[in-house]
């Protein structure tokens, strides 16, 4: 199938002739549970945005409309980072990050990824799709025994078609969830060609590659197409102009627009 090339600046992501059957992909604990995840994800996140949608808690595309709508409602792309960074926190009971930091993540590091990266396998299929524990890079240079996590293609990413989506809703939310509240490094590596993330448990992200994800082009199935820079800019113009800052840079995630 012929697949035209993207705008220029713009990221084409992978074919949508091979999507994944994201329906019937399902993780270590079965469906049942995937479900049962699903629900209590969603729910907790209608109450964090104060908003929910009108489908049923089992169906994907409302935690969808969720997530659009935070990142409608917000200008300010830390506000959004930590309403979602409190939605993980409240899946959790609220003793256990700290005492999982104290007793698990500072004095047994390599353990403690390995554990959250089998972990998030088990419990987070159903978000990102088919994944598998790999091998991963950690802080200082070596490499952790599957202390990784592949997504082979993520939902999430699919789904939102929206690198600041990414970013702002998942990849520094999450990051900030292990370092903060679990005591325990993670960088995820996004890569917008295929929709594969790396989570690297045991490696403390660096200044560059949050910069590097910040800097992503837009993805030419963006359903914004860039037209959120007025809200997010306060500007009174109807006219968006995706090259006003860079053309090569999700709009977005523009930090001159952050309120």
């Amino acid at each position: 199938t012929f697949s035209p090339s993207p705008p220029p600046g713009f990221v084409s992501g992978p074919s949508l002739d091979d999507k994944p059957d994201y329906e019937n992909i399902q993780g270590p604990l079965g469906k049942a549970i995937d479900r049962l995840f699903l629900r209590i994800f969603r729910s907790r996140m209608a109450e964090k945005v104060g908003v929910d949608s009108e489908l049923p808690y089992d169906d994907y595309q409302g935690l969808m409309e969720l997530t659009a709508a935070l990142n409608a409602r917000y200008s300010d792309r830390g506000q959004v980072q930590a309403i979602a960074q409190d939605v993980l926190r409240s899946l959790f009971p609220s003793w256990l990050p700290g005492q999982y930091a104290i007793l698990f993540s500072r004095p047994f590091p390599a353990f403690s990824a390995r554990m959250n990266a089998w972990a998030t396998w088990w419990a987070g299929t159903f978000l990102m799709g088919e994944c598998e524990i790999n091998d991963c890079e950690v802080d200082g240079g070596g490499i952790g025994r599957s202390q990784g996590l592949l997504v082979k293609r993520c939902r999430f990413l699919e789904e939102a078609g929206c690198a600041s989506v990414c970013v702002n809703s998942c990849k520094v939310p999450t990051q900030n969830f292990f370092i903060e509240d679990m005591g325990l490094p993670l960088t995820m590596t996004p890569d917008y060609t295929t929709n594969e993330c790396q989570f690297s448990f045991g490696l403390t992200p660096t200044a560059q590659s949050e910069l590097d994800a910040k800097n992503t082009p837009c993805l030419s199935r963006c359903p914004t197409n860039g037209s959120m820079r007025k809200w997010h800019s306060g500007e009174g113009s109807s006219t968006v102009l995706l090259a006003s800052t860079s053309p090569n840079k999700c709009s977005l995630m523009d930090e001159e627009n952050e309120q």
